[in-house]
């Protein structure tokens, strides 16, 4: 319980001054010519200037409040590693149990780290805390505790972007000894054009310094990455820790192409999983190459050309099949077509060159035979498309 002297003018600030003025003249005026008989008039007006400043005396019971401690533990992937999420645990416990033997003190903790929406980027440790932190008044604030492995990507650049005034306290977690390496890839091409290559670069990151008789013998600085390209050997590269990397990503084949890397594994690193990487882009042509061929004559064919020509990056080779071998008649071939149907280059040498083969109405009657066919389920097999456009004859029994 405290007294206190508070107070309340009656009148705004600018005309308190003036009138103060005003008093302390009329009073000095006073006892300058009444003399000591002014001293009455000099106390009345100062009373009354007193009456005007209300003068309240406030009685005041405070209660004190607790300070607050928070604690963010971090919960992300790479706390799961070894045992290191389960001694983050632990030390949370203690930490708590510790704090709470203080007097005065709240303690409240938060799980921070977990991927729970979309628009997370790595581990926001920073941005848990401020969380947590909303509702906590930043004068009663004790103190932040952050038990994490490190691994934290918000991090401000500069610690007084927090603002915060209370001190901010980071429990590592792990083993002094751990390391880990990693490929890190810096720049990969995403779509190239077939049969050309492009560069990627990439770079083998290590946290921490194995020993000797983990890095074998003290060549830590240099490891083994191997690189597989498809329908190729395995290349085994002897690379520098630390220092980047440009390698060729070749694109033999329309559609997606695949280069693989593995980094070497060294007995003690804290995860394997990080030594792999996979890396995936489209191959595609200059102009998209059209194979159509219809199986009869029919008024459609000209839609399909007039779609496909009238794109300048398609290039179309067309053919319809005019006669089927069971309809034989005394019609001389140059009277039939201008150009043999040339199935044996076209399926069998050249077919790979195509990008997409649309079979129009097309039946088997014995024009291609199953050889033929067989080339083509290989050619979509890796990688090729084929579209069929039929109407009955696709329930038919001749159907592809």
């Amino acid at each position: 319980m405290s007294w206190t002297l508070d107070f309340a003018p009656l009148l705004p600030s600018p005309a308190m001054a003036l009138l103060t003025l005003a008093a302390v003249l009329v009073m000095a005026a006073s006892l300058w010519r009444l003399g000591a008989g002014g001293l009455l008039r000099a106390l009345a007006i100062a009373l009354l200037l007193l009456a005007l400043f209300n003068p309240q005396l406030r009685q005041e019971e405070r209660t004190p409040l607790d300070n607050i401690a928070l604690i963010v533990t971090d919960h992300s992937d790479s706390q799961k590693i070894t045992n290191r999420l389960k001694l983050s645990l632990k030390l949370e416990k203690k930490l708590k149990a510790s704090l709470k033997a203080l007097p005065n003190l709240e303690v409240r903790a938060k799980k921070g780290g977990v991927l729970d929406d979309a628009d997370r980027n790595g581990t926001t440790l920073i941005r848990d805390m401020n969380d947590a932190l909303a509702d906590i008044p930043r004068d009663r604030l004790a103190g932040v505790f952050l038990i994490t492995d490190g691994e934290v990507h918000d991090v401000p650049d500069n610690i007084k972007a927090l603002g915060l005034k209370a001190p901010v306290h980071v429990l590592l977690t792990g083993k002094k000894n751990e390391f880990d390496r990693r490929i890190e890839l810096i720049e990969a091409p995403r779509f190239g054009l077939v049969d050309t290559t492009r560069q990627i670069k990439l770079k083998i990151v290590q946290n921490g310094t194995p020993t000797d008789a983990q890095s074998g013998k003290g060549v830590g600085g240099i490891t083994k990455l191997r690189v597989r390209r498809e329908g190729q050997p395995e290349q085994l590269l002897r690379v520098r820790v630390g220092e980047e990397l440009t390698l060729d990503f070749e694109f033999p084949h329309a559609g997606q192409n695949i280069l693989e890397l593995e980094l070497e594994e060294l007995p003690g690193e804290l995860t394997h999983v990080n030594n792999r990487m996979v890396l995936t882009a489209e191959g595609v042509r200059e102009n998209l190459r059209v194979l159509l061929v219809s199986g009869e004559p029919h008024p459609g064919e000209r839609t399909w050309r007039n779609l496909l020509r009238s794109d300048a990056a398609v290039d179309l080779v067309h053919f319809t099949i005019l006669r089927p071998p069971e309809k034989q008649d005394a019609t001389p071939i140059n009277q039939l077509s201008l150009i043999a149907f040339p199935t044996r280059e076209l399926f069998s040498e050249k077919l790979n060159d195509f990008d997409l083969i649309i079979f129009d109405r097309y039946r088997r009657r014995g024009v291609l035979p199953l050889i033929y066919l067989d080339n083509v389920a290989r050619y979509v097999e890796e990688g090729g498309a084929v579209l069929l456009a039929a109407g009955d004859q696709y329930a038919a029994r001749r159907s592809l």
